[in-house]
């Protein structure tokens, strides 16, 4: 049986309560957070997820319901997390630096092609 899609005050709330049980990182997030452009650490991680705003939501991902958030980092720059909550733990999908170029309303909205 499928379950409800929770709306974005419910999702949010869920992310918060799983992280505060485990974080797991995926490769794909720790190679694009390990960039030497970028450097985004676990702590700007959990500041993101616990303090940011969910811009994107993606109820259908095949990783399970998943959302993209953004949050602010260490000396305030803008970071992008996207994050699934699963039974026991957040799942951390990927994280990068938003490119103003492809973004707009204070990296919000994506920018179309």
């Amino acid at each position: 049986m499928d379950r409800p899609t929770p709306d974005r005050s419910t999702l949010l709330a869920l992310m918060r309560k799983r992280a505060c049980v485990r974080i797991v990182y995926s490769q794909h997030a720790v190679a694009q957070m390990s960039r030497p452009e970028r450097m985004i650490s676990t702590a700007e991680i959990r500041v993101v997820v616990g303090e940011g705003q969910i811009i994107e939501d993606y109820p259908d991902d095949r990783r399970g319901h998943s959302c993209l958030m953004l949050g602010k980092g260490q000396g305030d720059r803008p970071v992008h997390v996207v994050c699934s909550p699963k039974d026991d733990y957040l799942a951390v999908i990927t994280a990068y630096l938003p490119d103003e170029e492809q973004w707009t309303d204070g990296l919000r909205v994506r920018k179309s092609p």
